[in-house]
């Protein structure tokens, strides 16, 4: 585990805490995120409403906030008619509002007689190949023939180089779909020489495969032989199959592991719309759940996809053991 995530995980009590949902909130706070580029549009349109946002999850107790850079790439930004400068500083913008808010936060908890929170590490979110299609295949996976692991790293390496050089604690690749392009974000790291701490975490939908099929043990392999790697795990996943995972995981790697998954709505990527099956939990369910995935071994988790501060607020008291945070106590 990098030096930075070591701290953070022990000062919060061997369990550090990652943000939840973010388009789910942009949406709370009347974003319009019917968009190609998802919650990476209020970069552009409204960014003040990004960095509260944070705020929102720092208050909640968030040990790590991640940047609303997941959809956010450069061929996504070109095809909105930017020029490539733009599009580059609206990368560096989504890990500066996170800067500031984490730094503006941490200031005003510095003024409390006896402060609650711990200073949050920033990630710089990079989401996979399939979240700059939009079209369902972040969910498969499936990227086509044509595509080689050569075609996604020229894909990734500007953004990664940018968002690196923009002052980030972490890199977080999220939501990896498949064997091929951890692959090529394990070689991207080492050609690039990253400097910058990183964790990938990949998507499943029955908890013994990728989205793509293949194996957890089969992709392990790569990352376990990477430095770079600080940690892995998964995120963008129902909850209810993310204990067997830790457990599974535990067994294949000496790394640390994160989990962040959904509530347990599923996305539809071709109706786009959450479809709510019977197992869909709550933040009073997701907290008992988060209790029992630190102790099969996770070091850090958080919510995905339609969590919200309460639930991340939920999940900090009870993995800290303190008294739920309030907006009073900031």
């Amino acid at each position: 585990m990098a030096g930075a995530v070591e701290e953070i995980v022990r000062r919060a009590g061997g369990c550090a805490v990652i943000d939840g949902g973010f388009a789910t909130q942009l949406e709370a706070l009347g974003a319009d995120i019917n968009d190609p580029l998802w919650s990476a549009a209020c970069l552009i349109t409204k960014p003040h409403l990004i960095k509260e946002v944070h705020m929102q999850y720092l208050e909640a107790g968030a040990d790590v906030i991640i940047s609303s850079s997941y959809q956010a790439t450069i061929p996504g930004f070109l095809a909105r008619g930017m020029l490539l400068e733009e599009a580059e500083g609206l990368l560096r913008t989504s890990v500066e509002l996170a800067l500031q808010a984490r730094d503006e936060f941490w200031k005003s908890t510095l003024r409390k007689s006896k402060p609650v929170y711990n200073r949050a590490l920033v990630a710089a979110s990079i989401g996979s190949y399939g979240a700059y299609l939009a079209d369902g295949s972040e969910y498969s996976g499936s990227y086509g023939e044509d595509i080689t692991t050569e075609k996604l790293k020229d894909f990734h390496r500007r953004r990664l180089q940018v968002l690196a050089s923009a002052g980030p604690d972490l890199i977080a690749f999220e939501a990896i779909p498949n064997k091929m392009e951890a692959q090529a974000l394990v070689d991207l790291l080492d050609e690039e020489n990253i400097q910058v701490p990183s964790w990938i975490c990949f998507s499943s939908v029955d908890g013994k495969h990728l989205c793509s099929g293949e194996s957890f043990a089969d992709c392990l392999q790569i990352l376990n032989a990477s430095d770079k790697v600080a940690i892995v795990g998964v995120n963008c996943t129902p909850p209810q199959v993310i204990e067997g995972i830790i457990r599974d995981l535990k067994k294949q790697t000496k790394k640390a592991i994160a989990v962040y998954p959904n509530s347990g709505e599923v996305w539809d990527g071709r109706a786009k719309r959450w479809l709510q099956p019977a197992e869909c939990f709550g933040h009073k369910g997701f907290d008992v759940l988060a209790k029992r995935w630190q102790e099969a071994g996770a070091s850090l988790i958080g919510g995905c996809c339609r969590t919200t501060p309460s639930t991340i607020r939920a999940v900090s008291k009870v993995l800290k053991g303190r008294t739920a945070y309030s907006a009073a106590q900031i």
